[in-house]
C-alpha cells in the first residue's frame, strides 16, 4: 500500500472495527453452541447409563439442582425434540442415535465458525499493520514537509545583527 490518504486510513480503522465485532460474534456462537453439545452429551451419558433391563428409583434431574426418583422400566423409550419444537418417544437407542448425529454436526459447525474466525482474525491482523504503516507514512510526510518549511524560513530569513560595544556579530551563525 502506498501513501494512504486520511480516507482511506479511514476506511481500514472501520474495517478493523467491523471485523473484530465479527470476531466476537463468531466466538459467542462458539461459546453457545458449545454449551449445547455439552447439554447433549450428558444426556448421552444419562441414558447410557440406563441399564437395558431398566432402573428403579433413578432420580431424574429436573434442572435447578431438583431430582425426581422414578422406575424406569425396559422397554421406556425417551422423547426428543425433532426439530421445530415438535417431539417424539423414542427407544432409548433411537435418541442415543439422534443425539451423536446432533453431537456431530454441533462439532463440525463449531469447526466451520472456528475456521472462519482464524481467517478473520488473520485479516484483522493484516488491516490493523495496514492502518499502522499508514498511520507511520503520513507521520513521516508530516515530518518532512515541516522539517522542510523549517529549513527554508531559516534560510530566507534576515540575519540579525546586533551591536556590542561597536562590533558586529551575527546570531545565526
Amino acid at each position: 500500500m502506498s501513501n494512504p490518504d486520511r480516507a482511506e486510513l479511514q476506511r481500514i480503522a472501520q474495517q478493523v472495527e467491523a471485523k473484530r465485532e465479527r470476531l466476537q460474534n463468531l466466538e459467542s456462537q462458539v461459546t453457545r453452541l458449545e454449551e449445547v453439545r455439552q447439554e447433549q452429551a450428558r444426556a448421552i451419558m444419562a441414558l447410557e447409563a440406563i441399564p437395558e433391563s431398566g432402573a428403579s428409583d433413578a432420580m431424574i434431574p429436573l434442572g435447578g439442582g431438583v431430582q425426581i426418583i422414578a422406575d424406569i422400566p425396559s422397554e421406556a423409550g425417551a422423547v426428543v425434540d425433532i426439530g421445530s419444537g415438535i417431539q417424539a418417544e423414542k427407544t432409548r437407542e433411537e435418541a442415543l442415535v439422534i443425539l451423536s448425529a446432533r453431537n456431530q454436526e454441533l462439532l463440525s459447525l463449531m469447526d466451520s465458525i472456528k475456521s472462519e474466525f482464524d481467517e478473520t482474525e488473520e485479516l484483522v491482523i493484516k488491516l490493523a499493520t495496514q492502518f499502522n504503516e499508514g498511520v507511520a507514512d503520513l507521520q513521516d510526510e508530516a515530518q518532512e514537509t515541516t522539517e522542510g518549511t523549517d529549513s527554508e524560513v531559516a534560510e530566507t530569513r534576515p540575519k540579525r545583527r546586533r551591536r556590542k560595544r561597536g562590533t558586529e556579530f551575527t546570531l545565526d551563525d
